[in-house]
């Protein structure tokens, strides 16, 4: 799949009720960023990468993805490895001595104890909580710093999956004409990262930018 593929430019056209509809859509955004707003999100159900990109796909109305989109079976395949990547259950071998590409890397399953190994690292400490019956040890986060950046990892694994789905166009609709515009740029600049460079950074999950190089070479 072309990198660009997906994404349509839009002929935005100036209209003088422009300027209000920003200044209502701040007003908005002021209130999600004030602490002491809450508008039910909190508590809404966790999905999956999967069920995000399926959800971004369906026809609002209709209930179904497009006829035409041969694209989103693959997606939803990428969505199972990056889920499980993100969640430290599969990981891509190391680059070695011979720096082996992204895409020439065999994907092995972890087996190691996850918990115990956040514990060693510092982001989850280890505690014996009472419940009634029966004590049982949890780990409650002591670095939220790392969770923030799983959290956008999420983010822009949402993202691209969705364009390798090819459903971004379809969850993209809604948006005004500047809005538009400036989601799609930053979907482009995306797609022109260098993938390899990507993988090696600190912290990096590797499979997670192997999927990308495997949709869009």
């Amino acid at each position: 799949m072309n990198r660009s593929e997906g994404l349509v430019r839009r002929n935005v056209v100036k209209d003088s009720s422009t300027e209000g509809g920003l200044k209502e859509n701040q007003d908005v955004d002021d209130k999600k960023n004030d602490k002491n707003y809450d508008d039910g999100d909190s508590k809404e159900t966790r999905l999956t990468l999967m069920e995000e990109v399926l959800l971004l796909g369906l026809k609002d109305k209709e209930g179904y993805t497009s006829f035409w989109n041969d694209c989103i079976s693959s997606g939803l395949r990428g969505c199972i490895l990056i889920e499980l990547g993100l969640r430290g259950r599969v990981e891509v071998e190391k680059a070695g001595m011979r720096r082996k590409g992204l895409l020439s890397r065999k994907v092995i399953v972890k087996s190691e104890r996850l918990a115990k190994n956040l514990v060693e690292k510092g982001v989850l400490t280890t505690e014996k909580q009472n419940f009634l019956l029966f004590d049982m040890t949890t780990h409650p986060l002591t670095d939220n710093v790392v969770k923030c950046r799983l959290v956008k990892k999420r983010s822009l694994a949402l993202l691209m999956l969705a364009h390798s789905a090819d459903v971004l166009e379809n969850a993209f609709g809604p948006l005004s004409d500047e809005d538009y515009e400036l989601a799609t740029r930053r979907v482009r600049a995306l797609l022109d990262l260098d993938f390899e460079a990507e993988a090696l950074r600190p912290d990096a999950c590797e499979i997670m930018w192997a999927v990308f190089a495997a949709f869009t070479k």
